[in-house]
């Protein structure tokens, strides 16, 4: 009898462990998907000079993203990179600024591809949030995104592309 009573109260405390633990983890994650089109602002390559095509850059760059919930957010990315002919792996600080003053600062890390001539190419990355301001006070989480690039254009230092991202987080509790 008292075996019976245990693993009735045992399977009851599981039951409202699960509900109150899940629905805090579905209350606690949020996702934002956007498309983004971003452009140089300031660029400067070096070349290195162990193998044709070997540069390294510093720069940045600005982009406008738009978020499916109709949001629009401005970003600044202060970028290095290491390309051979083109194609490489770059790191780079973005801080994303919304409308109402909020912000997201997180660091990547990703590669690129394309070629030494400037035409088109594209670049993948992952990152993790460092900090937020605003209504992203405490946010804890990751972005990821996915970009093509146009050919450089006549006079202009780097390229500029479009694409599309998502951004996972979570706020502390109130």
């Amino acid at each position: 009898m008292a075996t019976k009573k245990s693993l009735r109260v045992l399977v009851g405390i599981c039951v409202i462990s699960a509900w109150v633990f899940g629905a805090a983890m579905q209350a606690g994650a949020e996702t934002l998907h956007y498309k983004v089109y971003t452009y140089v602002i300031k660029w400067e390559r070096t070349r290195i000079d162990d193998v044709e095509g070997h540069t390294v850059a510093y720069g940045t760059r600005g982009a406008f993203w738009v978020f499916d919930n109709g949001e629009v957010a401005t970003t600044r990315s202060v970028v290095t990179n290491d390309m051979m002919k083109g194609a490489g792996s770059f790191m780079q600080y973005t801080t994303v600024k919304f409308e109402d003053g909020s912000t997201i600062l997180y660091k990547a890390q990703g590669t690129t591809g394309g070629t030494a001539t400037g035409s088109s190419g594209s670049a993948a990355m992952t990152s993790e949030i460092i900090k937020g301001t605003g209504r992203f006070e405490g946010i804890t989480g990751t972005t990821s995104s996915k970009l093509k690039y146009l050919p450089v254009p006549p006079g202009e230092a780097a390229q500029e592309g479009y694409g599309e991202g998502t951004i996972t987080y979570t706020l502390p509790s109130k």
